[in-house]
């Protein structure tokens, strides 16, 4: 990577180099870009965004994403003229900024598919968030590298550049650079460089996961699929086994891939005897915490506080959980988890899928909202984004399907349907699964205690439920048992398998 952009910044600007994490964070105290917690963790507050500004992401056409860029939906388009006003912009604002933060990184553990990544901004929090999240750079990268131009507190006059609003994410592929402006919440860098790692890889045959990743002791391997707050981080962080990665995953006919370096784990409710392992890698010096509010006097985090947003997030090095495969690669799946929050009730808390099954509910993409989480919405809200990832799934859903279906076939590995949301009636009627039932599941799975059980198939979806689970009650298995009011579970049935059918028509 070259320092082209050097020279737009006048020669009395200090710019830090791939500073240390502790040195990062210092200058983040120093510009009171945070504080400390009690544990040495950086505490900020990323002001009006607190998540992904999901409608204000774009990507300039050129011949290469013109050929495999699904357009439509959210996603936004520029053109190239349009991509250099912005980037002309953005370079003009670096001369009001008295200190810049670099630092090179690299994406993908297999060293035959990684991508090398700047990081440019004015913020050294953020820089504390890239250095966890990506990996230590390599001199090498394949897949070439890209420049994240950042600029969190550069609001963007939008009427004149034609964008939706002050904010804007946007993706180059021609140019090799993601610049993002008017939006302080870290996972924007995070998500658009594995956006982009996840449009590069199917050229490559290699399947881009949305999802966390694990090994046991017998080396068998379990992926876990999810979108947010279906419990992905959680379940891939188990006592016991060794994580790979718990959010983006590369699966090869060889084996899979983390791509990351670190986590980004939510801290709502966050308890240290559901899960000790995040609980502690949360709570050290280093660590960067969003959006978590503090004890006046103590400086003690309060995960149950949702004051701020009930989306608070941690990073972290992957290293800081005590079970981890640093080297960040595994062998191929022997399960394939697929995570719904089933805010209905309706779905088992297990299920086996057939490889058509697979594919239906892979390119569905399931879970629920509810009341509270976006803007306007009242009561339960089905939500599908197919490949469990659609914001960061690109190109056309069926690539991703076709490479899906085809690794299933190499490699032999079983798919399993795990509702960790509610049973005996809707969110508000109904009680959420405990994190202990999922979790004796998955490991029922994992040791093999399911293969030799008998299996019975549920009316509604078809579904392969079984009898029994080792240290689960036989009654929480079968959803309609747990509905008091056996009419009303028809009717919650019918209506999300019509939502299902409904939404695969486009597929």
């Amino acid at each position: 990577m070259n320092d082209w952009w050097k020279q737009y910044i006048p020669e009395n600007k200090i710019i830090h180099n791939n500073l240390s994490i502790s040195d990062l964070i210092e200058h983040a105290l120093r510009l009171k870009k945070g504080e400390l917690s009690d544990s040495g963790a950086l505490v900020v507050n990323t002001g009006k965004f607190t998540g992904r500004a999901a409608e204000d992401k774009y990507v300039v056409r050129d011949n290469y994403s013109n050929k495999v860029i699904k357009w439509g939906g959210n996603l936004g388009e520029l053109t190239q003229e349009r991509y250099s006003e912005l980037r002309n912009y953005y370079l003009e604002s670096l001369g009001n900024e008295k200190e810049l933060f670099t630092l090179r990184r690299s994406v993908g553990a297999d060293e035959r598919y990684s991508m090398g990544v700047r990081v440019i901004t004015p913020n050294p929090a953020h820089a504390v968030f890239a250095h966890h999240l990506f990996r230590e750079a390599n001199s090498e990268n394949p897949l070439g590298e890209f420049t994240v131009l950042h600029a969190p507190e550069l609001e963007v006059d939008h009427k004149r550049f034609g964008l939706r609003a002050s904010t804007a994410i946007i993706l180059n592929f021609e140019a090799r650079e993601v610049l993002i402006m008017g939006t302080s919440y870290a996972g924007e860098i995070k998500k658009s460089i594995f956006s982009i790692m996840n449009t590069i890889l199917p050229d490559h045959n290699i399947l881009p996961m949305h999802a966390g990743a694990n090994v046991d002791e017998k080396e068998c391997v379990s992926v876990f699929f999810g979108l947010s707050g279906t419990g992905k981080t959680t379940l891939s962080t188990d006592e016991g086994k060794k994580l790979v990665g718990d959010d983006e995953i590369g699966f090869s006919i060889d084996g899979i891939f983390n791509m990351e370096g670190g986590c980004y784990a939510k801290t709502y409710k966050l308890k240290e005897k559901d899960e000790p392992q995040i609980f502690h890698a949360v709570n050290r010096a280093g660590s960067l915490l969003e959006n978590v509010v503090l004890d006046e006097k103590s400086k003690k985090p309060i995960f149950e506080d949702k004051s701020i947003t009930e989306n608070g997030r941690a990073s972290y090095p992957i290293s800081a959980i005590e079970d981890s495969v640093v080297n960040g690669k595994a062998r191929v799946p022997s399960h394939l988890f697929f995570l719904s929050a089933d805010a209905t009730g309706v779905l088992p808390p297990v299920s086996l899928l057939n490889p058509e099954q697979a594919m239906f509910y892979f390119l569905s993409g399931y879970t629920a909202k509810l009341a509270g989480t976006e803007l306007g919405l009242k009561g339960v809200k089905a939500a599908f984004s197919h490949c469990f990832g659609a914001p960061f799934m690109m190109r056309d859903p069926k690539d991703y399907a076709i490479l899906l279906k085809d690794l299933i076939n190499k490699v032999g590995c079983k798919v399993w349907l795990i509702n960790t949301g509610w049973s005996g009636g809707p969110y508000g009627v109904g009680k959420r699964f405990d994190i202990s039932v999922t979790r004796s599941i998955i490991r029922g799975v994992q040791a093999g205690a399911l293969n030799d059980v008998e299996y019975w198939t549920e009316s509604f979806f078809d579904l392969s439920i079984p009898k029994s689970v080792p240290g689960v009650e036989s009654s929480l298995l079968n959803p309609k048992e747990l509905w008091s009011d056996k009419a009303a579970y028809a009717d919650a049935a019918k209506k999300l398998k019509s939502q299902f059918l409904e939404n695969y028509k486009k597929y």
